[in-house]
């Protein structure tokens, strides 16, 4: 199974572990996994159409995916996806 990172950011707002195997062959199906275990997070992590939300990434191994809208890029048994909030302000 693929495992997931998260930001120290989303701990925060969810019971999240530091690192998680999570079923899927892509990202969408990832973060369908995701929000039946952490309900919400979803929310955090994509908008109202399911796309990802501008200020968040999330890297596949060590590049970031390339299907921002639909989330397709495949994901495999033994890949790492590190799912980053980015925060501003001041």
């Amino acid at each position: 199974m693929p495992t997931v990172q998260f930001t120290s950011h989303l701990k925060a707002f969810f019971k999240l572990p530091e690192s998680m195997d999570v079923i899927g062959t892509s990202v969408r199906e990832v973060l369908d996994q995701l929000e039946i275990q952490f309900p919400g997070l979803m929310s955090y992590v994509c908008d109202e159409r399911g796309a990802l939300r501008p200020h968040v990434h999330i890297f596949l191994n060590q590049a970031v995916i390339v299907d921002r809208d639909h989330l397709s890029d495949l994901v495999h048994e033994s890949d790492r996806l590190f799912i980053l909030q980015a925060l501003s302000g001041g």
